[in-house]
């Protein structure tokens, strides 16, 4: 199989976000978890999205699975790769996004490298190398307070040079709006004083369109699923897509079973998620405080589901108010006591799955990520959108059998995301 465009995901979730953006964007894609085994027979697609969960790992330990992940996915004849980044740009002065991406582009020979997390579609757009969430400064938005990667300052520059071995430019919005070729200029101009990598400004998706153009011609980019819609785009209007192979319609075929739903994401967007599905199917939202104190709360949150399921879908949430949520990582750790709710949400998703459970929806990022690892599912084809950036997900070559899922990112989805996701899984 050999494919036009890789991207390596940083998490899961942004990994199905991207899958869905280039499907959309007319690439027939598939999400492997992790690197394939050579067993796997996947399907004849253009693009090959490898979701990792490196963003909060040591940086080194990033570079590595990046590494090996660009490899095979050079093999496989990629020309490009996208290392694809949260739309919010969640990181730590340690990285990942500025380690991984020099990685990469050394990898590839060196280079310059286009770096934006914006998204229109989804609120994220980035002006003067400042990044805007829903209207809102990044360090003003929610993600102030985000449970693992607080992100306190909304000017990428700074935030990727404190990241980075190498100096980072900016290209403003009246570079890209004059189009491909002043783009480039400007890339030229960074080269020649030692630039490395590159935050671009984008509002528009007339402006992804202009930076995938560019990135195109490079082996390296940086990016959210807005710069994936450029690239998709590139590839198509190039004439480089073929017909034929796997589609949407082959993801949504019925596959029967029982419905579940498991939450793990504080946003403020699942939390109100959780109060609207209150209203139509039962809820049980799990003590974070019990679970860290090693009570029985899983044992009885699966016997809770078990005699429910039966009669139609049931959440399970760990999700909690960020003041809960900070005072248990000021009690217990920030990393002991996400990895304690992750494990424990990954078991009961596991035992829903253990008695019949074959739609099934995870909320969260670490959530989804544990809860994927955990059913060793090997790689999904990518159905038809949800909600922006949430697509339908059928399981290719896992040992239950095919199940639909979906992966939601903690701020993605309308307020009746849960019940709407049910309702496209046959």
């Amino acid at each position: 199989m050999a494919i036009l465009l890789g991207s390596i995901a940083d998490d899961y979730t942004g990994a199905s976000d991207l899958a869905n953006t280039l499907t959309k964007n007319g690439l027939r894609t598939v999400q492997t978890v992790g690197i394939p085994d050579p067993s796997l027979a996947l399907p004849d697609v253009d693009a090959v999205v490898v979701s990792l969960k490196i963003r909060s790992v040591p940086a080194s330990d990033a570079v590595a699975a990046a590494a090996s992940a660009e490899r095979w996915l050079r093999r496989r004849g990629a020309g490009h790769v996208l290392y694809k980044i949260c739309s919010t740009f969640d990181s730590t002065d340690a990285g990942n996004i500025g380690p991984v991406t020099e990685a990469l582009s050394e990898a590839a020979g060196g280079g310059l490298v286009l770096v934006t997390p914006a998204f229109p579609e989804t609120g994220r757009t980035v002006y003067l190398g400042h990044l805007f969430v829903g209207g809102q400064p990044l360090n003003e938005s929610p993600l102030k307070d985000h449970p693992l990667n607080p992100m306190h300052d909304a000017n990428l520059v700074r935030v990727l040079t404190r990241q980075s071995r190498n100096a980072v430019g900016l290209i403003d919005l009246t570079t890209i709006t004059a189009g491909p070729g002043a783009v480039k200029a400007r890339l030229d101009s960074f080269r020649s004083a030692g630039v490395t990598a590159v935050i671009a400004d984008a509002i528009f998706e007339r402006d992804l369109e202009t930076l995938g153009e560019v990135a195109l011609e490079t082996p390296v980019s940086t990016g959210a699923s807005g710069l994936g819609l450029g690239l998709a785009r590139a590839l198509v209007r190039s004439g480089r897509i073929s017909s034929g192979g796997a589609t949407t319609a082959d993801a949504i075929r019925p596959v029967g079973g029982l419905s579940a739903i498991v939450a793990g994401s504080c946003s403020k967007a699942t939390l109100h998620q959780l109060d609207i599905a209150e209203r139509s199917m039962p809820v049980l939202r799990l003590d974070p405080e019990r679970l860290l104190a090693g009570s029985d709360e899983i044992a009885a949150a699966i016997s809770w589901a078990g005699d429910r399921i039966s009669s139609g879908p049931v959440v399970i949430a760990a999700s909690a108010a960020p003041e809960t949520v900070s005072r248990l990582q000021s009690l217990y750790g920030r990393e002991a006591s996400g990895h304690t709710i992750e494990t424990a949400t990954s078991i009961i998703t596991a035992e829903l799955v253990e008695r019949g459970v074959r739609r099934l929806v995870v909320a969260g990022g670490e959530t989804s990520g544990a809860a994927v690892d955990r059913l060793a599912i090997p790689a999904f084809l990518i159905g038809p959108e949800i909600a922006p950036g949430v697509p339908v997900l059928r399981t290719v070559g896992n040992a239950q059998g095919d199940m639909l899922l979906a992966l939601k990112s903690g701020n993605f989805g309308g307020e009746d995301f849960f019940t709407a996701a049910l309702a496209m899984m046959h």
